[in-house]
């Protein structure tokens, strides 16, 4: 890795941006509190555990209604878990975010269980076998059946509920810091780097385990990797990964002031209007009060600040669209082949939204998606799959540069080329 980069990182995110730290910051961060539990409202699909968690971490609450979504989670997050699980399906990413937004709000975890056959497990057990299957999957291909982000939130969350891990599986997520296996696509996950941050930080911390020199190598590499990859605007990675670097760092050790330059990034996106997605915004509301995911740990639920309201909105008027912007969609397929098809699309529509407007105008163009946390997800297009069994995606980009978005948020403001690929990650 170039010094340069690694040194100038250093000094990014020790430099302070002025801000006004008595009121602007208090008044963002309330902003976007309100904004995170005014999501709720309008949620549709499966309620959203990070969201659940974000909101526990919160120095500020509006107790009955985080006592409402936590019923939901329990209910429709449950249902659909136990779905998976009977399908055999590896479901290590949302047992672990079901297990920290539970532990968040001080559920005795140990009431919480599942049915596979004719055996009925906690929570716990369930995750902990779903790490030993996602541990031998990488000992046989070099891979998790799932991803190294979602293996990384297994170890995490077992690891903030006090059970303990096989060596093996911690040993693993170590050794693919050590041999830099986080990359999706052509490019390094920050995402992962930080999950994978805050997971082996806890496994150090937790005592249950003899301190070894490739663990500590891992933190080191990682802290490196997450500093190296702050920009000069101060958002590490992007807009929306930096609320988990900030967190991996802070759990890691790193100082942060509340001035420092990522945190005054996310303190301005949050100004402008940028975090639309509830996930992105249950990743940054912690990040802003200097907590990460491992708060967790010692949350005791006592005599919690109770004093989050939300205002009623006042009505927005909302004129018709009248610019239009030319747009090209270019679908590539595994094999190399390609189609075209051009259309025009109400300027600030969605690519979601572009691409119903194709199906509805092309016969020639068919796509599926399918729900995740994120929003939804391309999963079939012009009748072809791209499966996460088979470590393949629909990689979506805009004027050839990768959407940093789900397609149901990233806007088209002006003309544009938006590429769909069937690739490998």
């Amino acid at each position: 890795m170039n010094p340069t980069v690694i040194i100038s990182g250093f000094l990014l995110l020790a430099s302070c941006v002025k801000c006004d730290t008595e009121g602007s910051g208090g008044n963002v961060l309330l902003l976007l509190n309100q904004n995170l539990l005014r999501s709720l409202e309008g949620q549709s699909g499966l309620p959203n555990p990070s969201v659940h968690l974000a909101l526990r971490l919160s120095g500020t609450h509006n107790l009955a209604t985080e006592s409402l979504y936590l019923n939901r989670i329990k209910n429709e997050l449950h249902q659909d878990i136990q779905s998976r699980l009977s399908s055999l399906k590896a479901v290590a990413g949302r047992l672990a975010l079901y297990t920290l937004a539970l532990k968040a709000s001080c559920y005795d975890l140990s009431t919480v269980t599942f049915s596979v056959g004719d055996r009925r497990e906690s929570l716990l057990t369930h995750l902990k076998k779903q790490m030993e299957d996602e541990k031998e999957h990488v000992t046989h291909s070099h891979r998790p059946l799932t991803n190294y982000y979602q293996y990384s939130l297994g170890v995490l969350a077992l690891c903030v509920s006090g059970v303990r891990l096989n060596v093996h599986v911690s040993n693993k997520l170590i050794r693919a810091v050590a041999h830099e296996r986080f990359n999706h696509g052509e490019s390094e996950s920050v995402d992962t780097y930080a999950m994978a941050g805050m997971a082996l930080q806890c496994v150090k911390d937790s005592g249950l385990y003899q301190e070894t020199s490739e663990l500590h190598a891992a933190l080191s590499k990682i802290k490196l990797k997450l500093l190296a990859s702050q920009r000069q605007d101060g958002h590490i990675g992007n807009e929306f990964s930096t609320g988990l670097a900030v967190q991996a760092l802070l759990a890691m050790g790193h100082l942060l002031a509340e001035d420092s330059a990522a945190v005054e990034a996310m303190r301005t996106a949050v100004k402008d209007n940028k975090y639309h997605n509830p996930m992105a915004m249950s990743q940054v509301l912690p990040a802003l009060q200097l907590k990460s995911y491992l708060s967790v740990k010692n949350k005791d639920c006592l005599n919690e600040d109770d004093t989050l309201v939300l205002e009623p909105l006042d009505p927005v008027l909302r004129l018709p669209v009248l610019s239009t912007v030319a747009v090209t969609v270019e679908v590539v397929l595994s094999s190399g082949a390609s189609a075209l098809y051009s259309l025009a699309v109400p300027q600030g529509s969605s690519v979601l939204d572009a691409l119903h407007l194709l199906q509805g105008k092309d016969a020639g163009f068919k796509f599926q998606t399918e729900s995740s946390l994120w929003g939804p997800f391309l999963s079939v297009v012009n009748g072809e799959m791209a499966r996460q069994s088979d470590r393949r995606y629909w990689r979506v980009s805009s004027d050839g540069v990768g959407l940093n978005q789900s397609v149901g948020d990233f806007k088209i403001e002006a003309a544009q080329r938006i590429t769909i690929e069937n690739t490998t990650y």
